[in-house]
């Protein structure tokens, strides 16, 4: 197999044989280190490897090559590589010059650039190094081949494959999927002696590559969960002799409901601050921001990081302070009881897993996308129409017709993701324009697409589709005119729809089912006690609710985190008062004048 290529393309003959040299040295071994100081020569080497299927994994351009510039070339490569990273080179101090940073900025905006480099100038450039080597480990998570930690085989649009794909994509477990009935399939199936390695409508097989070989044949996601090591149930390792012993976690500080933004915050500050913390997720780490592609307006990220990259840094981080996780699981019911010493506990049910007791409960469930509620597009889910955007789909629409319904942020991030690999992207809105619920930059880099086409004022009310979306119908919700648009796939990301019907009738609902809490429990009437409620507490005392579900709330991921950050410290100031009250009613206080 071809290396993949990294080029460097600089009209400063010294400065590229230092960039050139510097990539040889550290990525030599494993990639194609090109130098180039003309584009044109530069941009046929990039056709060429475009016609013949050569992996391009990063390009590095000089904002101002004579004739054809930095970014129009990079804004080529978008197309012959989509897959490929794309940054403009610029020497130490460029940011200081208005006319590179005006060229950073802009290409930025029109989505001709992922970001900037700064040259090498003295080697070892462990700087330059560190940023070519993240750009290159996004790379090598886009690209599809069976040499991966864990390789999926099943039909190429199956309903189920594309639930697998979703459930590895937002745990973190990288992957390949491979269409059953291909050349490559069969040969991988033949050299893991895999059952019915010809048979092309066969069962979806899992090939745990990184652990043994292992391979796992038409798996529920608890079963993929488990033999990745991904906690599905309350065991623990004892961690007394390495003997493989477990116990069992049933009462624990803080039980948080929901590992997105929200969840997953409160699980790291909560477990940093000594609580025991058992975070439960129905389906995958990250919530709707889980499935964003790339945000980029999050602090600290300034090249951007997908939504299952940044939650499974923060699974990791609340892990390595000691919380526990059970995934694929649901929580059903929430109740109280209270023990003989007068200590009271939430009694939560987990889903076939049974009871744990908690001191206090944290929801953080966030919301569901609305459904379309058009019955020939709902027969077609996971067959073409997904609610969300599943980011590991993209590939499998190369060249395809695809429609987006949502004017939001995730919207946004899907159509720019999708129109790398797509022949179109229309986005349906019912508004008449973005700027109300989108964030600038991304309109930019939409307007600025010549593959996304945004309808205004739309519906989408019909669709067809033979076993697979096929097209679509979108009605003018002015006029009422209806046109028929072509789409291989529809990716539904329309308004928010809290999960809390389950919830006991003490919880208070706002008319849309969202949570309130502080002061609009109190002013509603929904709260007994004398005390004021936490800002974050729901009408239950010790319940809190943060993030999306939780009414009022600004629906971004900081805002998400930042709620489960502060809520922890409410969570000690109300277990705080729960200990106080414990203690006044303790025989020893009683007893004791003075207590």
């Amino acid at each position: 197999m071809t290396r993949p290529l990294l080029l460097v393309v600089d009209h400063d003959l010294d400065a590229l044989a230092r960039t050139e040299a510097e990539l040889a040295r550290r990525f030599g071994a494993d990639f194609r280190v090109r130098g180039e100081s003309d584009s044109a020569v530069a941009l046929h080497h990039l056709e060429l490897a475009s016609e013949r299927r050569d992996p391009v994994a990063l390009v590095l351009a000089d904002p101002w090559l004579p004739g054809l510039g930095g970014a129009e070339l990079l804004r080529s490569v978008r197309t012959l590589h989509p897959d490929a990273a794309r940054a403009l080179l610029v020497p130490w101090g460029a940011w200081a010059d208005g006319r590179t940073a005006e060229a950073i900025l802009r290409g930025m905006s029109l989505g001709d650039i992922d970001y900037y480099v700064l040259q090498p100038w003295t080697s070892p450039d462990e700087l330059f190094c560190r940023t070519v080597s993240e750009f290159v480990q996004v790379w090598s998570r886009t690209v599809a081949n069976r040499r991966r930690e864990v390789v999926v085989v099943g039909a190429a649009r199956d309903p189920r494959g594309h639930a697998v794909r979703t459930l590895l994509t937002r745990n973190g477990i990288p992957h390949a999927y491979l269409d059953r009935g291909s050349a490559e399939a069969v040969d991988l199936l033949r050299a893991i002696e895999a059952p019915r390695p010809d048979d092309a409508d066969g069962p979806l097989v899992i090939w745990l590559a990184a652990l043994g070989g292992r391979v796992l044949l038409d798996p529920t996601d608890v079963e993929i969960c488990q033999a990745w090591g991904i906690g599905t149930d309350l065991s623990v390792p004892r961690g007394d002799g390495g003997d493989g012993a477990r116990d069992e976690v049933r009462e624990v500080d803080l039980l948080v409901v929901g590992a997105g933004p929200a969840g997953l915050a409160a699980a790291v500050y909560g477990s940093s601050e000594g609580l025991s913390v058992l975070c439960v997720e129905e389906h995958a780490l990250g919530g709707q921001a889980g499935t964003s592609s790339l945000i980029r307006n999050y602090l600290g990220f300034s090249r951007g990081v997908s939504g299952a990259e940044l939650a499974q840094r923060g699974f990791q981080q609340a892990w390595v302070f000691g919380a526990r996780f059970v995934l694929t699981r649901r929580v059903t019911a929430i109740d109280r009881t209270t023990d003989a010493d007068g200590t009271s506990w939430f009694v939560v049910t987990v889903s076939d897993v049974g009871d744990v007791r908690a001191r206090a409960v944290l929801l953080a469930t966030g919301v569901a996308y609305r459904r379309l509620g058009v019955p020939s597009l709902e027969a077609l889910s996971g067959s073409g129409v997904y609610y969300g955007a599943n980011v590991s789909e993209a590939h499998g629409l190369a060249g395809a017709h695809t429609v987006i319904v949502g004017g939001g942020n995730s919207a946004g991030q899907a159509a720019l993701h999708l129109q790398r690999y797509a022949a179109d992207v229309t986005v349906v809105i019912r508004t008449p324009d973005l700027s109300a619920t989108m964030s600038r930059y991304l309109i930019d880099e939409i307007e600025a697409s010549p593959t996304i086409t945004v309808v205004p004022n739309a519906d989408v009310v019909d669709g067809t589709g033979d076993g697979w979306l096929s097209e679509v119908v979108v009605a003018d919700r002015t006029t009422g005119d209806r046109r028929s648009i072509p789409a291989d796939g529809l990716f539904v990301m329309i308004g928010a729809q809290p999960h809390t019907a389950w919830l006991p009738d003490a919880v208070a609902r706002d008319p849309w089912g969202f949570l309130p809490t502080g002061a609009d429990v109190r002013e509603a009437g929904a709260w007994t006690l004398e005390r004021p409620p936490c800002a974050h507490e729901t009408s239950v005392p010790g319940l809190f609710a943060v993030g999306d579900v939780r009414a009022g709330s600004v629906k971004r991921v900081a805002s998400a985190v930042g709620e489960g950050s502060v809520v922890v410290s409410e969570v000690h100031q109300y277990l705080s008062l729960v200990e106080a009250a414990s203690r006044s009613r303790s025989p020893e206080a009683q007893a004791d004048p003075h207590g």
